[in-house]
């Protein structure tokens, strides 16, 4: 609430604020004899036709006419310690690393050396956070004899943009002529706002197990029995929207709830179904969901050959994370050079 001067209320939140955090006071009973007052604090989701939707931290959504409205203004972000989104490097590193389990692992010092047969790169690559105990070279040299022993290519995961010794290795690895296989920017922001994109779910079916049905949609399946595995052991909530049977492909989508965090991945849309909302559907249909087992915050990657729906992703209410520096952290797999 925000009085003026000569002790008036006023409202001082538009529909360009949509995003921001807002408190509002607004009437609760209009034309009733005795008037009630209620103030809502919270994320300003949409303003549309009228009706204001104000997200509060813990979830729940709140639908204000705006014929209701008696003050309001935008408010100062939460401490930090509040919002779900911020994180260190290393606690976002360690839930992506859950959500593609590997099938097998081994430690190197703090490096952890994963392998699935193959499938994804993200379960098929060294995570390393920390010290491998040995020099580098030798860590290297190991990691090389132990991927080359599963018949797969030596894969160090790292970021560029990021706390700690991760720009040294980076810089390390590229100096002893390692190239990036793949590069994406990691996108976080609140989960309320996914959620309350979505405006009819109930055509999304929500699955714990990713069947072959659904790995039939999935445009980078592998074997089908080893991807069915890296998927069941991430516990992941699935998600598909029926469509009429002459459409090829129905949209489908990936959730995994670790903690506050829910992570996105495999949101698929045949290309002659794009434009119509589906994909919107099936992320608001797993974010209601992951709202409801715990998880504030939301995660997805975004590779850089997948830059045309970066608009999208920025409607979901997500960003990219950056560093204390403003610099926008990146993940990369890099290889060895040829």
């Amino acid at each position: 609430m925000e009085i003026s001067a000569v002790g008036r209320l006023e409202v001082r939140v538009t529909a360009a604020d949509v995003g921001k955090r807002v408190s509002v006071r607004h009437l609760n009973h209009a034309g009733a004899a005795v008037e009630k007052f209620t103030d809502t604090v919270g994320v300003l989701t949409s303003w549309d036709d009228g009706v204001l939707l104000i997200t509060r931290r813990s979830g729940e959504t709140v639908r204000v006419p705006e014929s209701s409205l008696v003050a309001g203004k935008v408010v100062p972000s939460a401490p930090a310690r509040r919002r779900g989104p911020a994180a260190s490097y290393e606690e976002l590193a360690r839930v992506a690393a859950r959500a593609w389990q590997p099938l097998e692992s081994e430690r190197l010092g703090a490096w952890e050396l994963r392998a699935a047969a193959g499938f994804t790169r993200r379960a098929n690559s060294v995570l390393p956070l920390g010290d491998p105990g040995v020099p580098l070279d030798e860590a290297l040299a190991a990691v090389r004899r132990w991927y080359a022993a599963r018949g797969l290519p030596a894969r160090v995961q790292t970021a560029t943009g990021a706390e700690g010794t991760q720009e040294l290795l980076c810089a390390e690895l590229e100096r002893r002529g390692w190239v990036r296989e793949v590069t994406a920017e990691l996108w976080v922001g609140g989960l309320a706002p996914v959620a309350d994109r979505g405006a009819e779910p109930s055509g999304v079916v929500l699955s714990r197990e990713a069947d072959e049905a659904w790995l039939a949609r999935y445009r980078r399946r592998g074997a089908s029995e080893v991807a069915l595995r890296v998927l069941g052991r991430a516990d992941p909530r699935c998600g598909s929207r029926r469509c009429p049977a002459r459409t090829p492909r129905p949209p489908s989508g990936r959730c995994v709830v670790d903690g506050r965090w829910a992570g996105f991945a495999a949101v698929e849309v045949d290309p002659a179904q794009r434009r119509r909302g589906l994909a919107t559907a099936v992320m608001a249909a797993l974010a209601v969901r992951a709202l409801d087992e715990g998880a504030s915050a939301a995660w997805l990657q975004v590779e850089d050959g997948q830059r045309g729906g970066q608009g999208a992703v920025r409607r979901y209410g997500l960003r990219p994370r950056t560093t204390p520096t403003t610099t926008t952290a990146r993940t990369g797999i890099l290889v060895p050079g040829r």
